[in-house]
């Protein structure tokens, strides 16, 4: 099975098809498999890696690091081991902070940003993060499963939102630690010196981050635009693959031309 050993830890990565690269990274607790639905569309002509970060599904779960730039690290140190060229990296809720923070620190590595359903700015002004962290700490498990069942639309399959749950109890504890940093960040003031294309889709119906937060970001960001995918809520890629993909497509061929166009 595909590890690489990084950071003093280790990253669990799938690694497939050919052409231009993709890079998804997951949300909080989750695994590479959330992007299940993405891989038949987009492997037959792209390079598709999916990568389980520090803490998270196949992963290694250490103490140490894990933090925005911890995951970051681990990032720029997954691309150079698997000599992606540029890759156009895709991430959902905190992974599309990871995912901006890769444009905005090594824009040299990153061919582009996709956030989906991005959390930016928003843990610091709408998200009880002390009273999910202290929940996480006494009752974990009754705390996951109160808080992802709000994550999805009305109508979504309960088993879809138990396996969620089920994946962020198999995950580490000590991810809880991106808590205690998350109601810092503010990549606002930084958007608008960013120098890759960045693209947003956002659930239409999402609670956790409004479609307030993607407007504000895009507003910001010189070229970006933001997607929503109808009835869908915090994970579009899940909940509506077919508008997804269609919406990762239209974006990706976007920056593919605005690329061309400046080369």
């Amino acid at each position: 099975m595909p590890y690489l050993d990084v950071n003093d830890t280790t990253l669990y990565y799938e690694d497939e098809g050919a052409g231009p690269a993709l890079l998804f990274l997951h949300g909080w607790g989750t695994s590479g498999q959330v992007w299940g639905a993405q891989l038949p569309e987009f492997t037959g002509d792209h390079r598709v890696v999916t990568v389980d970060w520090r803490g998270c599904g196949r992963s290694a779960r250490p103490v140490r690091g894990n933090t925005a730039d911890g995951v970051v690290g681990d990032m720029m140190a997954l691309i150079g081991a698997l000599r992606l060229d540029r890759p156009v990296v895709v991430g959902s809720s905190i992974g599309a902070t990871f995912a901006t923070e890769l444009g905005l620190r090594h824009p040299e590595s990153v061919g582009g940003v996709v956030a989906v359903d991005g959390t930016a700015y928003w843990p610091s002004q709408g998200m009880p993060l002390a009273e999910l962290a202290d929940g996480l700490r006494r009752d974990r498990a009754g705390t996951v499963a109160e808080w992802v069942p709000q994550w999805y639309a009305p109508g979504t399959a309960p088993a879809l939102i138990d396996w969620t749950v089920r994946q962020i109890l198999d995950s580490g504890v000590h991810i809880d630690q991106h808590f205690a940093t998350a109601g810092d960040y503010d990549p606002r003031p930084d958007l608008p010196g960013l120098q890759v294309p960045i693209h947003y889709l956002h659930g239409e119906l999402s609670t956790p981050i409004p479609l307030e937060v993607p407007r504000a970001c895009a507003a910001l960001t010189p070229g970006a635009e933001v997607g929503v995918i109808a009835g869908s809520g915090h994970m579009p890629h899940q909940e509506r693959p077919d508008e997804f993909n269609a919406a990762l497509r239209a974006a990706l061929a976007r920056m593919a031309s605005a690329a061309h166009a400046t080369a």
